[in-house]
């Protein structure tokens, strides 16, 4: 793990949880539309997303 602060590492993780939370949200309204271009463009979010929690992920190592 990287030698971060208290305070980085309270940053960080809160920064995890809201990538984690608009992954979630993301998915959730994609499950609600009936419109595949739609569909397709919230899931491309989700998945951005995604990639940041995982990289935000990274620093934890």
């Amino acid at each position: 793990m990287a030698n971060l602060t208290s305070k980085e590492l309270t940053a960080l993780e809160d920064q995890i949880k809201q990538e984690q939370v608009l992954v979630k949200k993301y998915k959730a309204m994609a499950c609600l539309c009936n419109d595949n271009q739609l569909i397709s463009e919230l899931g491309c979010i989700a998945e951005k997303h995604q990639q940041h929690c995982d990289t935000l992920m990274t620093f934890l190592q």
